[in-house]
């Protein structure tokens, strides 16, 4: 008989407070000798650019504490992939430890990117093949406009299958698709032995096995860390048990809490450094100033003349005099991109109508995912449109709709996958602009309109 150990961690999402736990843990479970090996997986959105260190960084300093955990594979996240310019992800593994499997991701040319692999097998020391595949949530709309080619999921697995075919003996799966995806990827593909996922947040606290296949996953930002006991005979799998550890549980020692506030001490520092604009008196803790002016910025770069945005995304106001990158990214740190919707105007009217039918249960709505880092939608806000609510009418730039006219209107791609707004999702011709997230868009905005006074200020700005 052979016993492996699988540990595996997913959407940590720069969750550093639960770090050095984790840390402590894995490096303890990786040293058992009751086991004849011990394999540490992660299954994407390790980082999340709403933490001032990863901002500042670029994800690097999430690699370095990462290399720490010994990962024996990753495969990336949306928050890798998406939330990040090509560029960024391009050299983000330079100085990795750990291979990432990734078939269905490529480069514009169809090549594959030369920081991942589309398959990993793995030798035990009993001589097992393993074979590792990663596959990472495909959506082609948010993909593509940065320069990448997403694959399906069957048509990628169809092709990896292929190529390792009499290659292994055990075939798990490292997957940030969500449990949904990860069910139909079991139900379809009965010789996948082991689905580590993540994507979704579920927390499974034992697993689940679908049909013959199992599928774990931990929740979300570190609060668990998933712990497999596998046995095989012949090297073929006989029993696998998934458990999950509260990180909660496990003991802290007296420097984490000044480890983990440094960590965040060092991103605001680095994004302190590097200053954006001199704000007037005006954007002194007035919420709405900042609204206004990142209707602004939106519309400018969309190249639109009408723009919506939502309250709930600016955790705190601007401020007046040097603005940061920290106080932008303390402000909004979403990392949300701006989106160019074309509409006819009878559609632009139902959006609107839309958005004043919600706009009460909104105001106080408490929303997670789909990259919102806030606590409430809040209240929606318009440039270019006014509305007589009594009448239902709406105006653009001054004028009545004109239900046959088209119309562009700057929004951000939550709005597009939220379901209070269908219209945009159903009848807008939505183009994702890339690679500029939200307090991107809006800090080169206000450094046009309210630029640094001094050469050194300016300076500053672009190291």
């Amino acid at each position: 008989m052979e016993t492996l150990r699988i540990l595996h961690t997913n959407d940590l999402h720069s969750h550093f407070e639960h770090f050095p736990k984790i840390g402590r843990y894995l490096k303890k479970a990786q040293a058992d000798t009751s086991v004849d090996e011990v394999y540490t997986f992660d299954a994407g959105d390790f980082m999340d650019r709403s933490h001032p260190l990863t901002d500042a960084t670029e994800g690097q300093a999430n690699i370095k504490l990462m290399n720490g955990f010994n990962y024996d594979a990753i495969t990336i996240g949306n928050n890798e992939g998406i939330s990040n310019p090509h560029w960024v992800l391009e050299r983000l593994f330079d100085h990795a430890h750990f291979p990432v499997v990734l078939a269905n991701l490529r480069e514009e040319d169809e090549s594959m990117p030369n920081w991942a692999l589309g398959h990993k097998i793995i030798k035990t020391k009993k001589n097992t093949r393993i074979a590792l595949i990663g596959l990472t949530a495909a959506y082609p709309m948010t993909y593509g406009p940065n320069h990448w080619h997403v694959k399906m999921l069957g048509h990628a697995m169809d092709q990896q299958l292929a190529q390792i075919k009499d290659k292994y003996d055990v075939l798990i799966l490292i997957t940030h698709v969500g449990l949904k995806m990860d069910r139909w990827l079991a139900k379809n593909y009965p010789q996948i032995d082991l689905i580590v996922g993540g994507h979704s947040h579920d927390l499974l606290p034992h697993g689940e096995k679908v049909e013959h296949t199992w599928v774990t996953q931990t929740g979300k930002w570190g609060n668990y860390v998933g712990d497999i006991h596998v046995e095989l005979e012949n090297h073929h799998v006989t029993k696998i048990a998934p458990d999950t550890i509260p990180t909660a549980s496990m003991p802290a020692e007296p420097e984490d809490e000044a480890v983990i506030q440094g960590y965040y001490d060092k991103g605001q520092k680095l994004l302190s450094e590097h200053k954006v604009a001199k704000l007037p008196e005006k954007f002194n803790d007035d919420k709405i100033a900042a609204v206004q002016v990142s209707l602004d910025a939106i519309a400018d770069f969309a190249k639109t003349d009408l723009a919506i945005l939502s309250s709930g995304l600016f955790l705190t106001p601007f401020k007046g005099g040097v603005l940061t990158q920290y106080d932008l990214q303390k402000a909004l740190p979403h990392p949300m991109h701006v989106v160019r919707s074309t509409l006819k105007g009878s559609d632009l009217w139902r959006l609107v109508m839309e958005i004043e039918k919600n706009r009460h249960y909104l105001d106080h709505f408490h929303l997670q995912g789909m990259s919102f880092r806030g606590k409430i939608f809040g209240q929606m806000y318009y440039k270019g449109i006014k509305v007589d609510t009594r009448k239902r009418i709406v105006y653009a730039n001054g004028h009545e709709i004109d239900p046959e006219a088209e119309y562009q209107i700057a929004c951000l791609d939550n709005y597009v996958l939220v379901p209070f707004f269908p219209t945009l999702a159903i009848v807008g011709e939505n183009e994702f602009l890339f690679p500029q997230v939200l307090r991107e868009v809006v800090g080169n905005y206000l450094a046009k309109i309210y630029p640094l006074s001094s050469r050194s200020e300016v300076n500053d700005r672009k190291k």
